[in-house]
Order: C-alpha cells, then sequence, then structure tokens
C-alpha cells in the first residue's frame, strides 16, 4: 500500500515536472517548427534572392538560367542548411522573443506594452537568435552561391553538416562565425521589425478595427512581414557580399570586414546599391514571415485541441 502510494506520488511529481519543461521549452518549440515549415515553402525564392545579389541578373533570369543549367532541383540547394538554420536561429529568436515579452508584461501589471518595449525585446532576442543561428547561416550561402564561383574554387558541400564540418576542418572552429557581426546586426534589425510590429498589429487590428481572428493573423503578418524586409535588406547585402568572398591570387580579400564593405558599396553605388533585389527580397521575407506566424498560429491551436 505505502509503495503504490509513493508510486502515485513520484508520478505526480513527474508530471508536475515535465509540465513545467514544457511551459519553458514550449515557445522555442513551436518558433522553430514553424519557420521550419515556413523554409520548406520559401527556399526557391531565397535561392534566387541570393544570386540577384551575387549579380547574375533578374528573378526571371536567374531562375530560368538555373532550372536550364542545374534543374530544378537548384532551386532547393542548400535546404539542409536553411533548415537547420530555422531549427537554431527561429527556434532561438522567437522563443526568446515570447519570453522577454511574457516577462515585460509581467512587470507592466498585465497591460499591453508599448511599441519601444516591444522593439527592445525584438533587437535582444535577434540577436541571441543570430549568435545561435550564424553557422547555419553561413553553411547555407556558401551551398547557394557556390555554383557560382569558377569550378576550381567551388566547395562542393554535400550538405549542411558537410559544410559545417568542411568549414571547422578546412578554417578552423572560429570560422562557422565568420561574418557573424553583420549577420548579427542583420538579425536585430529584421527582428525589430517582425517581432515588434506584428505584436502592435496585432493589438490595433483586433482592438482598434474590430477585426476578427484570421484577418487580424493575415493582416499583422503582412505589416510584419514588410517591416521585417525594409529594416534588414542592407545588412542582409553586406553579410552575403562578406560570407561569399574569395581571396584573389595574392590571397587578400576585397573587404576587411562588415564596416569597409559597406564604405565601399557605398561609394561605389550609392545608398541604393544596399537595397538590390529588394522586390524579390520582399517577396522573400514578406511570404516567410507571414507563414511563420501562420504556421505558428495552427501549432498553438492544434496544442491547446490536443491538451499541450
Amino acid at each position: 500500500m505505502a509503495g503504490a502510494k509513493k508510486e502515485e506520488t513520484l508520478g505526480e511529481s513527474l508530471k508536475i515536472r515535465t509540465a513545467a519543461a514544457w511551459k519553458v521549452s514550449k515557445p522555442f518549440v513551436n518558433g522553430g517548427a514553424s519557420g521550419m515549415l515556413a523554409t520548406c515553402v520559401i527556399q526557391p525564392i531565397d535561392m534566387i534572392k541570393v544570386r540577384i545579389q551575387l549579380g547574375q541578373g533578374s528573378a526571371a533570369h536567374v531562375a530560368s538560367t538555373m532550372i536550364k543549367q542545374e534543374g530544378f532541383g537548384a532551386l532547393y540547394k542548400g535546404l539542409s542548411a536553411g533548415l537547420l538554420r530555422q531549427a537554431t536561429y527561429t527556434t532561438a529568436r522567437l522563443g526568446t522573443f515570447r519570453v522577454l515579452t511574457n516577462k515585460a508584461i509581467e512587470a507592466n501589471d498585465g497591460k499591453p506594452l508599448p511599441i519601444v518595449q516591444k522593439a527592445l525585446c525584438g533587437l535582444t532576442a535577434g540577436a541571441i537568435g543570430a549568435c545561435v543561428g550564424s553557422p547555419a547561416d553561413l553553411a547555407l550561402i556558401r551551398m547557394q552561391a557556390d555554383a557560382t564561383l569558377p569550378a576550381a574554387q567551388r566547395r562542393n558541400y554535400q550538405n549542411a553538416f558537410h559544410a559545417l564540418f568542411r568549414i571547422v576542418k578546412d578554417e578552423g572552429v572560429l570560422s562557422l562565425w565568420k561574418g557573424a557581426g553583420p549577420t548579427v546586426v542583420r538579425a536585430m534589425a529584421l527582428n525589430m521589425g517582425m517581432l515588434a510590429s506584428y505584436d502592435q498589429s496585432v493589438e490595433y487590428f483586433k482592438d482598434n478595427l474590430g477585426f476578427g481572428e484570421y484577418t487580424t493573423l493575415m493582416g499583422a503578418s503582412a505589416v510584419s512581414g514588410f517591416f521585417a524586409s525594409a529594416c534588414s535588406l542592407p545588412f542582409d547585402y553586406v553579410k552575403t557580399q562578406i560570407q561569399k568572398m574569395q581571396p584573389d591570387a595574392s590571397g587578400k580579400y576585397p573587404y576587411t570586414g562588415s564596416l569597409d564593405c559597406a564604405m565601399k558599396t557605398l561609394k561605389a553605388g550609392g545608398p541604393l546599391k544596399f537595397y538590390t533585389g529588394f522586390p524579390v527580397y520582399c517577396i522573400r521575407i514578406a511570404p516567410h514571415v507571414m507563414m511563420t506566424w501562420i504556421f505558428l498560429n495552427q501549432i498553438q491551436k492544434l496544442e491547446k485541441k490536443i491538451g499541450l
């Protein structure tokens, strides 16, 4: 009898600990899952965006040339790295943002946060997420840019894990964070635009305009996608140039760092050069942001339905 009671007590204790662990990890799991699902849909557009930034022409030209010369599968080159990036970067940023905003709302006596506090939470979450996801991001950019290099310079990574292994082996562990500076800054800008504008838009559409659940979700997601794109493209452009650069015959790199890249780009092409490929970038970022929020909403509804 005593043994059965003890077992029951242990079982209850385990349930409580499991529930507490799930409560902490839930925002991170949901964020990563929604980001990975969105990536599966948006990967071809992301691939075209990178090729445009590398100077291969318009979206239509890049897409037709890739399919003709490399096959339809080329549009999904780097998918493994993209999924790994979402499993690290998006898991960290969305989970961290929700934890930070929940804590801030508690400190604010349950009242909605002002836009400035939301922006600060977005900046912080973006920085943390970028630090975690930078190695996968580097692997993704290199895999997507590989076919644009001369045959002798191609790295021929087989998948994301092979890319990470080769980078560590050939260049050292710290090379996994090559370009991490602009990656972090870009992520901070993107997340400030994406996360703060989404929460603010949800409140505005629901409370001020009286929108329904799905109208609010779509409207807030669209606003979030636009601001994420507008805030982050200049930093994304610099990040891409840094991550894909190769040394010349003398071993010298074209840029000494992100600031040098930004200054040379500004001098050569003016401010609008940073917005090279903006329509495609916006088409790539905005739908990914929208789908991330939509998938997240559906995941949360499913969890609520099954009692998680």
